[in-house]
């Protein structure tokens, strides 16, 4: 993670962050359009993370995620930013995908990795490490040494939205992002988690563009609520979860029990 004085909107593609895919000739994304030309060419994961990880589709995002890497909070004041959009992460061929809705503006956005550096990943990535998912329970900043173990995380949307609700303009264009990384991990998938109803759409929407038979009506979102499909290798385990929000976690409506029993079933589908 840098620290220093500097006040970048956004680290430069190629400038040395850890794990940053891309480079300065890394195509740009401008709008929609450009977003479904982009990440339908991409051949594989590594130049669609480089995609992704650049993307400036949609101007009040940026403007946001710019803003706040500018402004910062009071305890990161002496931090770089990421202030990108956050990419995909975890294995190339994942048994298990977990798809949320967005980074937040001082975790994902501060630190370059989705769930990382705030209290949602804090709970995710203890009880993933708990299910043999993570190779560590903490998740601090990129370059930490945390791996995921047979498994991948997405955001639906890729740069963090004011007051965490990103426009309905703003999903469907970054749609093709999840759409093609969908295509890409699902040869290996065994089980898909959506983290909050957000994620439990869209995952739905993108597993249908990939060929994926969706019921209709749509099934609604529950925690633990699951769902059995069929794509072409095999069955395929939909889970639902509510968010580790601190909403949902400091209340009790999610539990670290309730957490650990859907994500214990991806692990062992």
């Amino acid at each position: 993670m840098a620290s220093g004085a500097a006040r970048w909107a956004f680290v430069p593609p190629g400038t040395g962050w850890p794990g940053d895919p891309a480079d300065a000739y890394t195509p740009v994304a401008g709008d929609a359009a450009a977003v479904a030309a982009l990440a339908g060419t991409a051949p594989d994961l590594t130049e669609l993370t480089a995609r992704q990880s650049v993307c400036r589709a949609c101007p009040r995002l940026v403007a946001w995620r710019e803003q706040v890497a500018l402004e910062r909070r009071r305890a990161y004041a002496e931090e770089t930013y990421w202030g990108r959009p956050i990419a995909g992460w975890g294995e190339d061929r994942p048994r298990v995908l977990l798809v949320g809705l967005a980074p937040a503006a001082h975790g994902g956005n501060r630190t370059g990795r989705v769930f990382t550096g705030d209290r949602s990943g804090d709970w995710l990535f203890a009880s993933l490490h708990r299910v043999g998912l993570a190779a560590l329970p903490t998740s601090t900043h990129a370059g930490d040494g945390q791996r995921l173990l047979g498994a991948r995380m997405v955001a639906a949307v890729r740069c963090a939205p004011p007051v965490n609700k990103p426009e309905n303009s703003e999903r469907d264009a970054c749609k093709p992002w999840l759409d093609r990384e969908l295509a890409l991990v699902l040869p290996h998938l065994r089980a898909v988690v959506c983290l909050g109803s957000f994620g439990w759409a869209a995952a739905l929407t993108s597993l249908a563009a990939c060929g994926v038979a969706v019921p209709r009506p749509r099934p609604k979102f529950g925690h633990n609520v699951a769902l059995e499909l069929t794509a072409a290798r095999g069955p395929l385990l939909l889970l639902g979860s509510f968010h580790p929000s601190q909403q949902n976690t400091f209340t009790g409506r999610l539990t670290e029990p309730m957490l650990d029993e859907v994500l214990r079933r991806a692990a062992d589908a």
